[in-house]
């Protein structure tokens, strides 16, 4: 998209006279929007828009494929790439794609190894928050979804969605070789082991490898009480 008019302090071009506005107020400090509750001003009338709906508790973006609302636009901009497909965020590392610029963050981290989030009982560290608050939960035994036909509960949502698919014998997932489906994409992931024949689990002691880390783990017990060596 063509960007004709260019701004002389920062040299940024815009697409109309009217987006280039919203810069000249930042540079001179001009803020001509006010907030007739409370009297705060701003140098972008969307960002009025977003305030005001602090007041009226109200989401005044919709999103024209499905309804949804959100207070602020920058999130339903990012929420309408679910239903494009829009992938613009590209990890310079394998190429691979993101919707939002958070999830490509948190993939980052797969080649760099951090993990900054630590656990405060046990000290196991995860590369994303939601991933820590899901683990605390082993701690402090929290299982808040629960399902409404047979009132198991879970940890994770999705894990509850998973089990909701025992009651509706809904198999969405399936195997691109034998065709065979799946409730769970863990599951058919494990599955397609069995053409690929990829065994990603190895025992630290004999370099064994494994393609379920439960007969991994079957396995080390072996070791750890003398059975093999």
């Amino acid at each position: 998209m063509e960007h004709p008019y260019p701004y002389d302090v920062c040299h940024k071009k815009f697409r109309d006279t009217g987006s280039l506005k919203v810069p000249q107020c930042i540079h001179t400090d001009k803020r001509p929007y006010c907030c007739d509750v409370c009297n705060i001003t701003f140098s972008d009338k969307s960002k009025l828009w977003e305030h005001q709906s602090m007041h009226t508790g109200g989401n005044p973006y919709r999103c024209d494929m499905c309804n949804k609302t959100f207070k602020i636009l920058k999130i339903l901009k990012a929420h309408q790439r679910v239903h494009t497909g829009e992938h613009p965020y590209s990890c310079d590392v394998c190429n691979k794609t993101f919707s939002q610029p958070y999830s490509l963050k948190v993939h980052q981290r797969v080649h760099t190894g951090e993990r900054p989030y630590s656990c405060g009982v046990c000290n196991k560290t995860f590369s994303q928050p939601y991933s820590l608050k899901l683990h605390q939960r082993v701690h402090t035994g929290e299982r808040p979804y629960s399902c409404d036909v047979c009132n198991k509960t879970f940890k994770a949502s999705r894990k509850l969605k998973g089990h909701q698919r025992v009651h509706t014998g809904e198999r969405p997932y399936c195997c691109n070789v034998c065709n065979k489906t799946f409730s769970e994409t863990h599951n058919l992931k494990v599955h397609q082991r069995v053409h690929s024949g990829q065994r990603p689990y190895h025992c630290d002691v004999c370099n064994k490898t494994f393609s379920h880390k439960s007969n991994m783990k079957k396995h080390q017990r072996l070791h750890s009480v003398g059975l093999i060596v």
